[in-house]
């Protein structure tokens, strides 16, 4: 009898709603809900990251400085401490998506000024890696071309083939990012597979000719920096919350996945390097047949590593163009940044304006940057730790506000937020002593750009700061009928109201 009440009261309350009221919209239902799987959101975070890459550089980096088993226990406790990381973002991905990541996630701990420093330090921080792993993809795909024809290497071979890449990029990102992750994801798995195999098999006790320049940090430290740089990306799936199935599941999974992945890939190129294994595979990339590769596994490597750069070029123009997708949302940054294209659903113009200022990045590192590049990184890395820093300790503020803290999240998300902080004192300060004075202008850059972004919004755009931190929300769609009508008060939050007809203890809100 009560199911039976239950049900012809569910049946009055859908005959009695309000059918004619202004529907309410999420502020992201412009990307297209629920459309990537799980395998989607791997491949995306895999692609950014693209571990195949960092694998050759790691080990080269331990071929040359010998850092022995300190250096491989140094990578191994980065790893650690990146996991922490993609813990206290997870706290944030369990209960909500926004296609802001980070940036938005900082909103629900801390305040404007923070959020918006996260938001520069991302922008910093993916446009840095994009320009890094884009002038790698150029020089690459150049070598593999001379290998199998002729050798066009050149000013005018390099800028068609950066254009090219630029337009690929572009092309692919605009299209959508099922049609592209898949494809990715297991392109780098091949990657992975031949780097792996070549490792196992070979054995070589002859170090590398690369002429390499000495970091500004002591090896170990300067190991830990290069994982963390590697690894950046690594949480670039969460961008894609409102776009995913079930994102509280499956974006939080792979936060948590995918360090653990490119953490043990990278220990066992460390590994592969210390025992004489990683020599084959980092002369073949980096010298060639020069080498004393065969040419089968030159080319085999080439064609292995361009895929993987150019899988990561992509990787950062889908993930940074739904940051700013976000902020032209917000009106923090243009409104046109908003702009989705009809048919595949992505934010076409952020896509190309992205891709537009990581090609031009990419000609400014070419001529002025590559002969400083440990400069060029050192300021990508601090933009990241200072990101991640500031997620750790909002997740913290969050969980307090919210009354959900454990101590393990207590322990974490204050673990997080104290190294970060003397991460980044270490890395000014180091520089500083090495006379690299980009390290700590970048790092007082981000550090005042929350304040003064803030400041000019306030004068130029004030309501903008009423629209920070939007995530995907419940739309009037997503309701049963009769449930009730979704209104937007005039403080504009969601409020959920009985319809007219709603019998009393029926009541939508009644035990919430």
């Amino acid at each position: 009898m009560a199911v039976s009440a239950a049900l012809r009261a569910a049946i009055t309350r859908a005959q009695n709603a309000d059918q004619h009221s202004e529907p309410v919209f999420s502020p992201l239902r412009g990307l297209g809900r629920g459309r990537l799987t799980p395998i989607d959101l791997l491949g995306q975070s895999l692609s950014t990251i693209a571990p195949a890459t960092g694998m050759v550089f790691i080990a080269l980096w331990m071929i040359t400085y010998n850092p022995g088993y300190v250096g491989l226990a140094a990578i191994a406790a980065t790893t650690s401490a990146v996991f922490l990381v993609a813990f206290c973002i997870t706290q944030f991905t369990r209960r909500l998506a926004a296609a802001g990541s980070l940036y938005s996630f900082v909103f629900q701990g801390s305040g404007i000024r923070a959020t918006l420093t996260a938001g520069a330090a991302l922008v910093l921080g993916y446009l840095g890696i994009s320009v890094s792993v884009f002038s790698q993809a150029v020089p690459s795909l150049l070598d593999t071309i001379a290998i199998v024809g002729p050798d066009v290497r050149g000013t005018a071979a390099t800028v068609i083939t950066t254009v090219a890449i630029a337009l690929a990029v572009a092309w692919i990102a605009v299209r959508g990012v099922r049609f592209a992750t898949r494809a990715i994801l297991v392109v780098e798995a091949c990657s992975l597979i031949l780097i792996v195999v070549v490792m196992l098999a070979t054995q070589s006790d002859t170090t590398t000719a690369v002429a390499l320049p000495n970091p500004s940090l002591s090896a170990v430290p300067f190991l830990a920096m290069l994982t963390v740089l590697s690894m950046a990306g690594f949480e670039s799936s969460a961008f894609f919350g409102p776009e995913a199935k079930r994102p509280l599941i499956s974006v939080t999974r792979t936060v948590l996945i995918s360090p653990i992945i490119c953490g043990v890939l990278f220990v066992f190129a460390a590994w592969a390097a210390m025992t004489g294994h990683g020599a084959t595979i980092v002369g073949a990339y980096f010298e060639g047949t020069a080498s004393g590769a065969s040419a089968e596994v030159v080319l085999a490597v080439k064609i292995g590593m361009t895929c993987s750069w150019f899988a990561s070029t992509l990787g950062c123009a889908q993930a940074g163009s739904r940051l700013l997708y976000s902020m032209g949302i917000e009106r923090v940054l243009p409104a046109p940044l908003a702009r989705v294209h009809r048919r595949f659903r992505t934010p076409y113009v952020a896509v190309l304006a992205f891709v537009a200022v990581s090609a031009a990045g990419v000609f400014i590192y070419s001529d002025t940057v590559r002969d400083d590049s440990g400069s060029f990184d050192g300021v990508v890395e601090t933009a990241l730790v200072c990101a991640y820093t500031l997620v750790a300790f909002a997740s913290w503020k969050f969980l307090r506000r919210i009354g959900e803290h454990t101590s393990l999240t207590r322990i974490c998300t204050l673990s997080v937020s104290t190294a970060g902080a003397g991460l980044l004192v270490y890395i000014v300060l180091d520089g500083a002593v090495h006379g690299m004075w980009a390290l700590p202008i970048a790092a007082l850059a981000v550090a005042v750009s929350g304040t003064v972004w803030s400041a000019l919004l306030r004068r130029a755009r004030p309501e903008s700061l009423l629209m920070v931190g939007a995530f995907d929300s419940v739309e009037t769609a997503d309701l049963l009928p009769g449930a009730g009508t979704l209104l937007i008060d005039g403080d504009g939050r969601r409020r959920l109201v009985p319809d007219r007809g709603t019998v009393e203890g029926d009541s939508p809100e009644h035990g919430r």
